[in-house]
């Protein structure tokens, strides 16, 4: 088993984790081994941690077999540099198996924000991983890789699908991904988030779903213009379709829908939006995140003063909407999602803080 032999597959073909499934099959595992073998794998822990010795219950194939799986998962994600951040989290710079590059974070409290892609095609003008596009899919297990890897540092129990990419255009390794994290990996279904500018493709395998992951929906306005010049490349669903849609799901799973809202100063902070925003969400199993933009040095948008995002969210919970106003976890390393892979793309310092902490051996 090689590293290239995970790579991730195309339409039609196995996942990684199918296919790696198959081949713990052909090495001779019944489902308790394949279980085991995926379960100590995404909880970080030795494929020979336990009481029983292998000896007595693995067949010998598959046994001989361990040392090469091994080998072959932790390839998917390596640890290139870290960047820890004065609020408890940490980027995460990960190279995969093929040279390229995602990020990863962990956030305060046990927290983890994966990628889903090499790039982005939706193109969020604020955004800097869709600035250079989508190069490449991330498979299933090069998802999981990223827990079991962040596990390696610190304890994980809530994995955050909001990473590099967007999860509704790589669907069939992110559900394949969310199952497994969700059995094997012992996240609990809610603590699973599903994060998405919005797919009708994606709210009909939501439902089918045998892990049931909360949903984010990254919103941003309430004006179908002005989230179309935000994210030119989304899926035309007018706001109140996509909240109806998104309500529908939460309401069946039990958890309120998270609508993400960017903070950009001068663009979705004003009254029209605060007012669209009560007209929208007042009444409805939601929650608002209004998060103040993450600075990134070439795009004309900016954070608003504190204050200001601070009224606006006492504005929006007295008039009825349950608003929490967040912080994007490590913002003075200067991590805005997909700045540290295109620093490193460019050859550029990935962060002038001697906080940063590059891993034994590599370029950082």
């Amino acid at each position: 088993m090689t590293p290239d032999a995970a790579a991730p597959a195309g339409d039609g073909a196995p996942t990684q984790l199918q296919w790696l499934r198959r081949q713990l099959r052909e090495l001779g595992a019944r489902p308790a081994h394949e279980h085991r073998v995926l379960r100590l794998w995404s909880q970080a822990l030795p494929q020979d941690s336990g009481r029983r010795r292998l000896e007595d219950f693995m067949p010998a194939r598959l046994r001989s077999a361990l040392p090469q799986i091994t080998a072959t998962l932790a390839s998917l994600a390596r640890l290139h540099s870290r960047h820890p951040s004065q609020d408890g989290g940490e980027r995460l710079l990960l190279n995969l198996f093929d040279g390229q590059t995602v990020e990863s974070v962990l956030l305060p409290r046990g927290g983890l924000c994966v990628s889903s892609q090499v790039g982005c095609a939706v193109g969020c003008g604020f955004c800097m991983t869709g600035q250079g596009g989508l190069l490449r899919q991330l498979g299933s297990a090069e998802i999981v890789a990223q827990v079991a890897l962040a596990r390696t540092l610190r304890p994980v129990h809530k994995v955050v699908f909001m990473g590099m990419g967007e999860p509704a255009h790589n669907l069939d390794n992110v559900f394949d991904a969310i199952e497994l994290l969700g059995t094997a990996g012992n996240v609990g279904h809610k603590n699973l988030v599903f994060s998405t500018v919005g797919d009708r493709r994606a709210f009909e395998r939501l439902a089918q779903g045998v892990v049931r992951p909360a949903l984010a929906l990254s919103l941003h306005s309430v004006s179908a213009e002005r989230r179309a010049a935000l994210l030119p490349r989304a899926p035309r669903i007018d706001p109140a379709e996509l909240l109806e849609l998104g309500e529908v799901y939460a309401r069946a799973t039990g958890y309120p829908v998270q609508v993400q809202w960017a903070l950009l100063d001068g663009v979705n902070d004003g009254p029209d939006e605060i007012d669209g925003l009560v007209r929208l969400l007042r009444g409805k199993y939601a929650v608002l995140n209004l998060i103040p933009y993450n600075n990134v040095d070439g795009l004309p948008f900016r954070r608003p003063p504190a204050e200001r995002s601070a009224q606006m969210a006492r504005t929006l919970h007295q008039r009825g909407v349950l608003t929490k106003l967040r912080q994007s976890a490590a913002q003075d390393v200067e991590g805005g999602c997909g700045q540290l892979r295109a620093r490193h793309a460019a050859g550029a310092p990935l962060y002038w803080a001697p906080r940063t902490q590059p891993v034994a051996g590599s370029a950082a």
